[in-house]
């Protein structure tokens, strides 16, 4: 029986769609490296990765203050970051097409994106104050239920529990062999 006018434009259609999903990679073109790095470039991340190496350099001075700060302030060089950037193009390139990349480096050189970068370190910030507070009045108020009901003691730590049951089948004060 020969296919019908209907069937082949069925077959035609659906050979179409299985043709058009196998190479919808294709119409999404990876991120090339230079695309990535001048995104990167526009954020100011190497400006980011130098207040990383300062907010680390100041924990790590105290937790080993016999280190010399200037061993620290050093710790994230010109070699370290590049490093880094390389290692976040996979990244990247990975969750962004290249014409989104476009999308991005048109953003964020506009005046409303420089404006995004320019304040996302205060807004952080801020977020992060914000957040650590509230996080401390959660704490506080939970801690205070938990108390209140009895689950935990005045000091915030569990009550004393009874000892434990013995095991099935052993006699309770018999050792076991």
């Amino acid at each position: 029986m020969k296919p019908t006018s209907i069937q082949r434009a069925w077959r035609t259609t659906a050979c179409i769609a299985v043709l058009a999903l196998a190479s919808a990679p294709a119409w999404a073109a990876q991120a090339s490296a230079q695309q990535v790095r001048e995104l990167m470039g526009v954020f100011g991340v190497n400006r980011m990765f130098q207040q990383m190496n300062v907010q680390m350099a100041g924990m790590m001075g105290q937790q080993l203050p016999c280190v010399p700060a200037s061993y620290w302030n050093n710790f994230l060089d010109e070699k370290g970051m590049a490093e880094l950037t390389e290692k976040m193009i996979p990244i990247y390139q990975r969750h962004f097409s290249a014409a989104e990349i476009d999308g991005l480096l048109k953003f964020y050189r506009s005046p409303l994106g420089r404006k995004v970068v320019a304040e996302m370190p205060s807004t952080m910030a801020e977020g992060m104050q914000v957040g650590q507070q509230w996080g401390r009045e959660r704490a506080q108020a939970m801690m205070e239920q938990l108390q209140k009901d009895g689950t935990i003691t005045g000091e915030g730590r569990c009550p004393a529990t009874a000892p434990a049951q013995p095991a099935l089948g052993k006699p309770a004060g018999k050792p076991s062999k």
